[in-house]
């Protein structure tokens, strides 16, 4: 008897959200970053982006460059991705495929996690 059952390939999970969701708004679900791929209305199922490549925002000033091929981790708080883990704090989203720098206000994102 197998012990797992194939559901779906997995770059996009069910998603019913409480409140309506826009597309491209990010969600934390523990340890899993996900992403809107189209507006989802409140209780009703819908789907997040868990792989692919996104353009996500960033902070802007001196000191925000995020450099191509770093980690980085949603900050929900600021609702902004950021090199910093801020000690668990922050979820990984994934890498960052395109160095983005201090004025631009965003960067470009491999998710993996």
């Amino acid at each position: 008897m197998p012990t797992a059952t194939f559901i779906q390939h997995g770059d996009a999970i069910d998603h019913t959200p409480g409140s309506a969701l826009s597309a491209g708004d990010v969600v934390v679900q523990g340890e899993l970053v996900g992403v809107a791929k189209q507006d989802i209305p409140a209780s009703t199922l819908g789907s997040l982006s868990v792989t692919g490549v996104f353009d996500f925002p960033k902070a802007t000033g001196g000191s925000t460059a995020i450099g191509a091929g770093l980690d980085v981790y949603w900050d929900e708080s600021n609702t902004e991705a950021t090199t910093d883990s801020a000690a668990g704090v922050n979820r990984k989203i994934g890498r960052s495929i395109l160095a983005a720098g201090d004025a631009d206000t965003h960067v470009r994102i491999r998710m993996s996690q």
